[in-house]
């Protein structure tokens, strides 16, 4: 279902109870103003039957009750001929008390057995009919006098009335709703405009797109385009550069083991092909590595964050428990100090990768027998977990420098990728983590501080 659909059928039923709704409201109106009009002409007629008739109400001696007759209209009268005039006549008629004896009526009036009526107005049923009846007792005298109407009058009135007025309402609903309809799909010509322009863009086309000669609706919404498009374009450039990097980086240990192998073919001795060979493993570990670490990066970069309460001592002391072998083999004098096993907020998979790197890069530059110390203490935003080595370290003025990636600086130019703290900081702007490198307290080496927060 199109956009332009939806909004018609949602505006649409709208539309039909608006009009409902004013159709209502339009016979409840009508409704009560004809009877307000009407009970005042019950009025009136009361006191103009009663001018009429005050004198032989008032001086006439006791009767028996006259009956008014109809007027007998003739063909040669043309009100004989409004069938509508004679039917109003109908629903008419009056009586004239006095006292409690009825001494005038008209011909279709109640007969005396309905009782004299209480002044004001009264709802009665007479023969399957409901009458309205206006009763008018004349102040100072014994004199009542009673007019009644048809209710059924009233009703045809506002059955008119209403007919007159559905007839143009139920034409309103289809012209209204073509009008929406038209309405919608020209106000909509702009968005349609704005995906054909998207839609006809190739996929190297990530260009800004103007706005501006779209409406002010439209506008937050191309602006948010284009920021996605803007961040698209330089997460592309990114990720060019690290594929032309990361070529570069793979072709060099690949090309060195070729130069080895065809160096390993014209060998005469077996002394030179076992110094060849032992090259050969070296260079191929270094293409491993380099391979492991993009590997690593990559799934850095796609992994989703998932967090949650960590205990900080405990991650911390595993990965010190898988660099073991590698620690005993070398010498390393090892610590772990945490007065407590805080609870961390944070991805347990990514926090690993993060830790496992430092302390890849501690053991990598750090000599044999060297000192490398894991501290857990309270820190800014939560726990601080500071991992201290004894190798080279990094100069102030090279630290910033030291998160890009494949930037090998002049102290480790001869091992590594440069890539384990580009992950590093890769994770922990993901993570929310702070990084800060220093030189540990004992004057020489690298101290990597990550600052995590607290669950």
């Amino acid at each position: 279902m199109t956009l332009s659909q939806r909004l018609f059928l949602r505006i649409l039923p709208t539309l039909i109870i608006t009009i409902a709704i004013v159709g209502i409201f339009a016979y409840r109106s009508a409704t009560r103003e004809i009877d307000n009009i009407y009970d005042a002409q019950l009025i009136n007629d009361a006191n103009v039957l009663w001018s009429l008739m005050k004198h032989p109400l008032t001086r006439l001696t006791a009767r028996p009750t006259v009956q008014v007759p109809d007027l007998d209209f003739t063909m040669d009268n043309q009100l004989a001929l409004n069938e509508d005039a004679d039917d109003y006549a109908d629903a008419h008629s009056f009586r004239a008390w006095r006292g409690s004896a009825l001494a005038f009526a008209s011909s279709n009036a109640f007969p005396d057995e309905v009782k004299r009526f209480s002044a004001g107005f009264t709802d009665v049923t007479y023969q399957n009919e409901l009458w309205r009846v206006y009763a008018l007792p004349i102040p100072n005298s014994d004199v009542t006098i009673e007019v009644a109407e048809k209710i059924i009058l009233r009703e045809g009135l506002v059955d008119n009335i209403l007919l007159n007025l559905a007839f143009p309402l139920l034409i309103l609903v289809p012209v209204s709703a073509i009008i929406i309809w038209l309405a919608i799909n020209n106000g909509l010509a702009n968005v349609r405009e704005l995906v054909s322009q998207i839609r006809a863009r190739t996929p190297d086309d990530l260009s800004m797109i103007a706005t501006k000669a779209l409406p002010r609706d439209l506008a937050p919404l191309v602006h948010s385009l284009n920021n996605l498009l803007r961040k698209l374009g330089r997460s592309l450039t990114m990720e060019r550069r690290f594929s032309d990097l990361a070529a570069h980086q793979l072709r060099t240990p690949q090309a060195g083991i070729k130069l080895l192998l065809q160096m390993f073919d014209r060998a005469d001795s077996d002394e030179e092909r076992a110094a060849l060979l032992k090259d050969l493993v070296v260079s191929n570990e270094r293409a491993m590595h380099l391979i492991e670490q993009l590997l690593r990066l990559a799934r850095v970069s796609h992994q989703p964050v998932q967090l949650e309460a960590l205990p900080l001592r405990q991650i911390a002391a595993a990965a010190l428990a898988d660099f073991g072998v590698i620690l005993n083999r070398r010498g390393f004098h090892v610590g772990l100090v945490a007065t407590q096993d805080p609870q961390v907020l944070t991805d347990r998979a990514l926090l690993r990768v993060m830790i496992d790197n430092v302390l890849d890069n501690a053991i990598k530059y750090s000599p044999a027998g060297g000192r490398i110390e894991v501290r857990i203490e309270p820190g800014s935003r939560g726990f601080r977990l500071c991992i201290e080595d004894s190798g080279p370290g990094i100069p102030l003025e090279q630290r910033e420098a030291a998160f890009q990636r494949f930037n090998r600086l002049d102290a480790q130019a001869g091992e590594g990728a440069g890539l384990g703290l580009p992950i590093v900081a890769d994770i922990g702007n993901r993570l929310d983590i702070g990084i800060s490198l220093s030189t540990p307290a004992w004057g020489s080496g690298l101290k990597v501080d990550l600052d995590i927060p607290a669950a």
